[in-house]
């Protein structure tokens, strides 16, 4: 459907709204009416600078390869692909396969070694995310009394995630695998596209073994492992010190256990590709553990609504804000997403 991202875009809303008016309009409007904006200030500049690091982090990766691009370019890039992860139902990875276009539309470069920089990325991101998701699961097995089946759930989701991680980097890396696999991939296309077999399997594997010689070029970048990884941990750390600057902002001091078991329970729920950046679902899923923790849920829901503010709906603004410098061919592109 040419429209199903606008759509599941409203479902997610209206999940929200039902989530408010459940708990009541009234009672969130005289929470945020209270809150202090220094905190709020405060949380908006470090969202602004956990853009700067992530935009600094990519650079590293696409250095490690000697793709020239400065990083005030890189910096749109990133947020097209923030934002484009944000209205796409793609287990918030549509965004990647975008970005590494613009990357190499811009800097002339091939579109393997562009989106090798931009998986790279990624997978910086998910290492230090499993290791927090790990901890969070030993401090509510320690400091929280949740039902059996959550915190199965919460083991496997996560196990799936680090078994999903390995094989996506042993693919990258390993030359037989990933011809196996890209040859299993062409056997489907095969029987849609007959035209030229042997010339689309030549050119799909020359990809394939470009994508995974940049790959390998990174991982010998000392750099990557010296600034990019520290970066990582240092921006996951500075997404939980912003939700507890929104909570301060309310007057409620929530522990920073209580907000990382939160966010990452909430990460992992946002990674279901069934709405446009867990809207909707990652709103309810905080809302009802931060209720559940002992804060009010007016509270918890008014400072939900304000950190989604931040983290959600500004980076897709400014995302989306930025398009046109990049011109019409990546609106297209984009728009087909939605």
């Amino acid at each position: 459907m040419k429209h199903k991202g606008l759509i599941l875009i409203l479902a997610g809303l209206g999940i929200l709204a039902l989530m408010i008016l459940f708990i009541g309009p009234g009672q969130i409007e005289k929470a945020l009416e209270k809150a202090n904006p220094i905190f709020i200030f405060l949380a908006l500049i470090i969202q602004l600078i956990i853009y700067g690091l992530l935009t600094l982090r990519w650079s590293v990766t696409t250095e490690a390869v000697d793709i020239n691009v400065k990083k005030r370019h890189l910096l749109p890039m990133l947020m097209v692909g923030l934002a484009v992860n944000n209205i796409t139902p793609s287990a918030r990875g549509g965004g990647e396969p975008v970005r590494a276009y613009i990357l190499s539309k811009y800097s002339k470069c091939s579109m393997e070694s562009s989106f090798a920089t931009v998986i790279a990325d990624r997978g910086l991101d998910m290492f230090p995310f499993i290791v927090l998701a790990v901890m969070t699961i030993f401090a509510i097995v320690m400091y929280f009394n949740l039902a059996p089946w959550v915190l199965i759930s919460l083991i496997m989701a996560v196990v799936l995630l680090t078994i999903l991680f390995i094989v996506a980097v042993y693919m990258s890396l390993n030359k037989k695998a990933g011809e196996k696999i890209t040859k299993g991939i062409l056997k489907i296309i095969r029987r849609f596209y007959k035209k030229n077999p042997e010339k689309l399997e030549k050119k799909a594997l020359n990809a394939i073994h470009e994508f995974q010689y940049t790959m390998k070029l990174m991982l010998k970048e000392r750099k990557i492992f010296l600034y990019a990884l520290p970066i990582s941990f240092i921006v996951w750390i500075l997404e939980i010190f912003r939700v507890y600057l929104v909570f301060n902002a309310f007057g409620i001091e929530v522990s920073l256990i209580l907000i990382a078991v939160v966010f990452i329970i909430a990460s992992l729920i946002g990674m279901i590709p069934l709405l446009p950046g867990g809207l909707g679902a990652v709103d309810g899923i905080m809302i009802l553990l931060y209720s559940a923790a002992g804060i009010p849920p007016s509270i918890s829901a008014a400072a939900t609504v304000v950190e989604r503010l931040i983290s959600f709906w500004m980076t897709s603004i400014i995302g989306i804000a930025c398009l046109p410098y990049f011109g019409s061919s990546v609106i297209e592109k984009i728009t087909k997403k939605i």
